[in-house]
């Protein structure tokens, strides 16, 4: 059992309870620009998060993940424990950020599934890439589902990420996420 309620590691705040569908994003080290976050600091939450939104679909950074192998890394990470530790409802992988909508199942946090997420996908992707250093920013964002609708209106903005960000025509050309999954 997941011990319900706010928490941080100095970073966003997050919040874990049993059976708490949320949305989650992780993104690259280097995909939001420092001088870009300091400003970002003084705008309200939903100014920053769509400054942020925008930035991420630019594919600032190295967007290491524009490579395929790469990508399908994270694709079979995400797939790996999905009705074992956690409910995969809907997956998107960009060149240099992560979308995922899921539940947790049992006493497997939203924290350790992220951790275990990033730990192994970084070794996996610097050895590949013959590369070392932080591959992930240190926190996620992330926002728990509080109807049907907004869960509803959530698995289409994943899904339909790489069409806004201009990677693709429709949602099920993206080979990195569930639309595609699905097709």
């Amino acid at each position: 059992m997941v011990r319900p309620g706010w928490h941080s590691r100095g970073y966003l705040p997050h919040y874990d309870e049993d059976g708490l569908v949320q949305h989650l994003v992780f993104r690259l080290a280097d995909s939001l620009p420092a001088e870009a976050l300091q400003k970002m600091e003084l705008l309200g939450r939903i100014e920053r998060f769509a400054r942020c939104d925008r930035l991420l679909d630019a594919g600032a950074g190295s967007a290491v993940l524009r490579d395929t192998a790469a990508a399908q890394i994270v694709v079979d990470a995400l797939l790996w424990f999905d009705g074992a530790r956690y409910a995969l409802i809907a997956w998107c992988v960009m060149p240099n950020h992560v979308h995922v909508v899921l539940e947790p199942i049992g006493a497997h946090s939203l924290s350790q599934i992220v951790k275990s997420w990033k730990a192994f996908t970084a070794a996996r992707i610097n050895a590949m890439l013959r590369r070392s250093g932080r591959l992930w920013a240190p926190d996620y964002f992330d926002r728990f589902m509080r109807s049907n609708e907004h869960l509803s209106t959530t698995i289409a903005y994943v899904e339909n990420n790489p069409v806004a960000a201009g990677l693709c025509a429709c949602p099920a050309d993206w080979p990195f996420s569930s639309a595609s999954a699905r097709a």
